[in-house]
């Protein structure tokens, strides 16, 4: 007796075992979380450090290339960059993926303390900080105000807003990027000149006078009491009466040397929302945290939080990125509806039976419930990936239910019991099932074991269209024949609808039938035709556009704005209005953001769209339109750049192509313009630019020590007066409503316009008299790097780009490489950051896993049908399969990408499963009718090709909303769609024909073996 029999014969026992089945599996949906990927963690390690005044060389040599040295000995480090400008040094330590944050951060944490001794002494502290997950924040939060002035603003951020969130479950880090408060003081030269008051004398006074005393207190015998000493100064009024200098009784106060206000700590920067100044806050989620959950609790807060600020301040949510999420996500779901309902319509009409309908009408909703079992047992969530493989199983759960039907049907009309019919229905197939379901797990297991990102991502869609296929072979031997001795009615009860389908399908039978007998009298062409099929392949391979991922409309275009090296805070004001003005023009608009001065240079932000149903255009088709609009503004070169479709990438444009060399700055500007300019010849690009430019004049500062030494003046002397003067570093600090801020002295603006100023500036010698500074420094002009970088601990020059519509980050990257093969000198390499990195590591990843899918299933059927020739023959139409697939990808109907390299994975299993059906069958029609292989195989391609049709039908017609989706997420499932659809249309072809020319060509003839086995029982009778 088949095991299959007892759920046949024991109805309960089959409807108990898949009740247990979809109770589990409905409690395991509602503990699922929902995500938008897999989770993964990508974690940057950056680390900061101000020298206020220093330029970018002394910085890179003193700060930067010591701490860089230290953290390069750290673990799980993919690759350093570094970045040195006038003032700061700042290093990004990338992670490995998934590699611990906590660890990572107190491991960089540690080599940084070990150079903490030989930092310069004015160096503040570095300043370590992590990022965990997108370089974007999950939302930005805009406080903007017509009565509030930006440091007032930023002041109650800090002080009410940020604590509220931070404290909120999930909230990794919520940064706030504004104006802080900070004591400024003004210096006037020419009062310092008249009053004989250097700078130094100015510093001093502020550090003797604003002290933070902790006094201690008194104790008595039964009595303590605490002592608060007033030598610190809290208000502008207190600074403006400290004594700088007393001669003779005469006081010189700070106030008769310098305006004295509670200013901004920053004038160089500032950022607008919609065009208005603004203060933002960036929401970060903690390493693990659910980002819909995240963003939802923020949301809520929100109203409150508005409640509560002060008159005439907004609070909005420009910037939400959840948002897209859920819309992506519910997309997913309505495809799925539709792709469940479509499936089951056809399978109706196949079959042109409700009642026979009914049987995998249960199975498939069936089976994908219970697959979130599985899912939760795992540890997975319910994301993008997961929910389009759910799609994907759609049409193959069905198969197994579909088979079962069918075959039990035929049985009924050759004269069999709806009982007898379903016991001999499932023992036939319930080899062929268990076949079908190792091998779709065969082809799937390989994903499970690959690195990087893309195994990240997609060992979660792989396990859980394994999981969904594991179900419905237990449901298909356990449920579905159960169900099919109760619902299918006998041949003489049929309706006339399924009597006409019934007469369509033996037609079709006897049809293909007669044409594939005549095929087979030419396998030699068959066999030749297949062998081109197979050939052209590689050409349709190479001529295909590569990219990791498709661009996805998410609704917001970055853009980044250079203008000259020289411009101020007021010239990026000017240029960014005029941009706001034309960004204002585009009624997709919903909001804008800018970040004036993020750089010295540079202006950076984003475009954010209405929702997709609120708009006729998409991001695609606004992307050159307005491309070409902000092109028109001068003062400013300008580019867009949508936001990667993957995570982890770190953001900023498309292509990232890192020069690297031990050679100076000035030869990797050089090659990097011949690279753009061969580069910009072949019209790839829309834009590229070099992170590296010699165009920041510097000024040098030649000292005459024999006259300065004459006169008592020492290096220190000029080096401490200039950066008082000048630099806006932090002398101390001060104390308001309990939180401390800087005091700045600096000159006025108007009295350090150009560097002739210079001339002017007094400084005192060891007799108090007051000297101008030309009297012992001579000014040089010169020209030096706007910033120092260096990517894995060389110096280095990154070409940044974006590509012409229509070109894939492959050909670009491509052209590229092959441009620098032939341009580098000796001692000049390139290397990969951003959306770049990722495509270099992971663009081929998927296509070593599809070869060893095939080796693996290749090996699984070896080892269930004990013989080496039967796979070959089961697996000769994927390759067919493939070249469909291909053909309609190298036609630019998609790219090769992650998501056509699954669905080409997933053709492997499916166009096999179709295999297994008619080489199962032919064999053994040979071993137990004594048919010879030609009459075997026409007989078992004649009788499977119902389920083969019906079963391939339903995955195709599956994919049918997802080839016309709509909406956030579309491009990709568009993608999966159309490699399974066509791969699969056309591979069902080359299965009925090409693979019985194969199976006369290199299957075992079973007769032999038949009458070998004949003959050794009649001896042994």
């Amino acid at each position: 007796m088949n095991f299959t029999d007892i759920f046949v014969k024991r109805p309960v026992l089959a409807t108990v075992v898949n009740l247990l089945i979809l109770l589990v599996g409905l409690r395991s949906i509602g503990l699922l979380e929902v995500r938008q990927y897999p989770e993964t963690q990508n974690t940057v390690v950056s680390v900061t450090t101000s020298y206020p005044g220093a330029g970018s060389q002394l910085v890179k040599g003193f700060i930067t290339t010591p701490l860089q040295q230290a953290i390069a000995e750290a673990e799980g480090i993919d690759f350093l960059t570094s970045t040195s400008t006038q003032g700061v040094s700042k290093i990004e330590a990338h992670m490995k993926l998934n590699y611990d944050a906590s660890t990572a951060v107190a491991n960089i944490q540690a080599k940084v303390a070990s150079q903490r001794n030989i930092l310069p002494a004015d160096a503040e502290d570095p300043v370590i900080d992590s990022t965990t997950g997108d370089a974007t924040a999950l939302m930005y939060i805009a406080f903007d105000s017509e009565n509030m002035s930006r440091p007032q603003i930023t002041d109650y951020i800090q002080r009410v807003v940020k604590p509220q969130l931070q404290a909120l479950e999930g909230v990794g880090k919520a940064q706030v990027f504004g104006q802080e408060f900070a004591m400024r003081v003004w210096l006037d030269p020419q009062r310092m000149a008249a009053l004989g008051v250097s700078a130094d004398q100015v510093a001093a006074a502020l550090r003797a006078n604003n002290y933070l005393s902790g006094a201690g207190g008194v104790k008595g015998k039964y009595v303590r009491e605490d002592l608060l000493v007033t030598t610190d100064v809290a208000d502008p009024e207190g600074f403006r009466n400290l004594v700088v200098r007393e001669d003779d009784g005469i006081l010189v106060r700070l106030r008769d040397v310098a305006r004295v206000e509670l200013g901004g700590e920053n004038y160089e920067s500032t950022a607008w929302r919609d065009g208005m100044t603004a203060s933002f806050i960036g929401i970060e989620p903690a390493p693990g945290a659910n980002p819909l959950n995240v963003a939802a609790r923020v949301t809520e807060l929100i109203p409150k939080i508005q409640a509560n600020v002060p008159l005439g301040l907004n609070v909005i949510i420009p910037y939400d990125a959840s948002r897209y999420i859920s819309d992506a996500i519910d997309e997913v779901y309505r495809t799925l509806g539709e792709a469940l309902l479509i499936v089951l319509g056809v399978i109706y009409l196949s079959l042109g039976s409700l009642r026979a309908a009914m049987v995998p009408a249960v199975a498939v909703p069936l089976s994908l419930i219970g697959a979130a079992f599985i899912m939760f047992l795992l540890g997975y969530s319910l994301n993008l990936l997961t929910l389009l493989s759910m799609v994907l199983a759609i049409g193959l759960v069905v198969d197994d239910a579909i088979i079962v039907v069918e075959n039990v049907h035929r049985h009924i009309e050759q004269g069999m019991g709806r009982f007898e019919a379903a016991i001999q229905g499932a023992r036939e197939l319930a080899m062929p099932i268990i076949a079908m379901t190792t091998t779709l797990l065969a082809v799937y297991a390989p994903i499970g074991f690959m690195g990087g990102l893309v195994g990240t991502l997609f060992t979660e869609f792989a396990f859980t269209l394994a999981a969904a296929v594991i179900i419905s072979g237990v449901v298909a031997l356990t449920l579905s024949p159960m169900l099919a001795s109760k619902f299918l009615k006998p041949g003489s009860d049929e309706g006339r609808f399924e009597k006409l389908v019934e007469r369509f399908f033996h037609w079709l039978s006897n049809s293909y039938r007669r044409v594939l007998s005549s095929s087979l009298k030419t396998v030699p062409i068959t066999l030749l035709f297949a062998l081109a099929v197979l050939v052209s392949i590689y050409f349709l391979f190479i001529s295909s556009k590569n990219e990791l991922a498709p661009t996805e409309d998410q609704g917001i275009l970055f853009f980044m704005a250079t203008a000259p090296r020289t411009a101020t805070l007021d010239y990026h004001i000017a240029y960014a209005s005029q941009m706001n003005e034309i960004f204002d023009q585009y009624p997709e608009k919903s909001d804008s953001f800018y970040i004036l001065g993020m750089e010295s240079n540079t202006i950076f932000g984003g475009f954010k769209m209405k929702s997709y149903t609120e708009r006729e255009r998409s991001q695609m088709e606004l992307q050159p339109q307005l491309q070409g609009a902000v092109s028109q503004v001068a003062g400013l070169n300008t580019v867009l750049f949508p936001m990667s479709s993957l995570p982890g990438s770190g953001g900023g444009l498309p292509v990232q192509f890192v020069i690297t060399s031990d050679q100076e700055y000035d030869q990797l500007v050089e090659i990097g313009d011949q690279l753009i300019g061969r580069a910009m010849q072949t019209g790839q690009f829309m834009f590229l630019s070099k992170s590296v430019e010699f165009d920041r004049p510097i000024t040098t500062i030649h000292v005459d020590r024999e006259r300065a030494a004459d006169l008592g003046i020492t290096m220190a002397d000029i080096g401490r007066n200039l950066a008082n003067l000048l630099s806006g570093g932090e002398v101390n600090r001060f104390s308001m409503a309990g939180r401390s801020y800087k005091v700045i002295p600096q000159l006025e603006r108007n009295f350090r316009l150009d560097t002739g100023m210079l001339n002017d500036y007094r400084i005192s010698t060891t007799s108090g008299e007051l000297i101008p500074l030309s009297s012992v420094v001579r000014l040089e002009q010169d020209v030096e790097p706007a910033k120092r970088s260096q990517h894995q601990q060389l110096n280095a020059l990154t070409v940044e780009g974006v590509m012409q519509p229509g070109v894939s980050i492959g050909e670009a990257l491509g052209s590229l490489q092959n441009i620098a093969n032939e341009i580098f000198p000796k001692g000049f390499s390139y290397d990969y950051t951003g959306d770049s990195r990722q495509f270099i590591q992971e663009g081929s990843a998927l296509m070593t896993t599809f070869v060893l899918a095939l080796i693996v299933i290749y090996l699984v059927l070896a080892a269930q049908y004990e013989s080496w020739r039967d796979p070959l023959i089961i697996l000769i139409s994927v390759p067919m399969s493939l070249a469909g697939a291909m053909a309609f990808i190298s036609l630019g109907f998609a790219s090769l990408n992650i998501y056509t390299q699954v669905g080409l994975i997933t053709l492997i299993g499916v166009v096999a499963k179709n295999g297994i059906l008619i080489v199962e069958f032919a064999n053994k029609l040979q071993l137990h009718e004594g048919l010879n292989k030609h009459d075997a195989v026409v007989e078992a391609a004649s009788i499977r090709l119902r389920p083969i049709l019906m079963t391939s039908a339903s995955l195709v017609v599956a994919m049918i909303p997802l080839l016309t989706a709509a909406g956030p997420g579309a491009i990709s499932r568009f993608s999966i769609g159309l490699t399974i659809a066509t791969g699969l249309g056309i591979g069902t072809l080359f299965t009925l024909f090409v693979q019985p020319a194969f199976y006369m060509l290199l299957a075992e003839d079973k007769s032999v073996e038949r009458r070998s086995a004949s003959n050794m029982l009649a001896d042994e009778v």
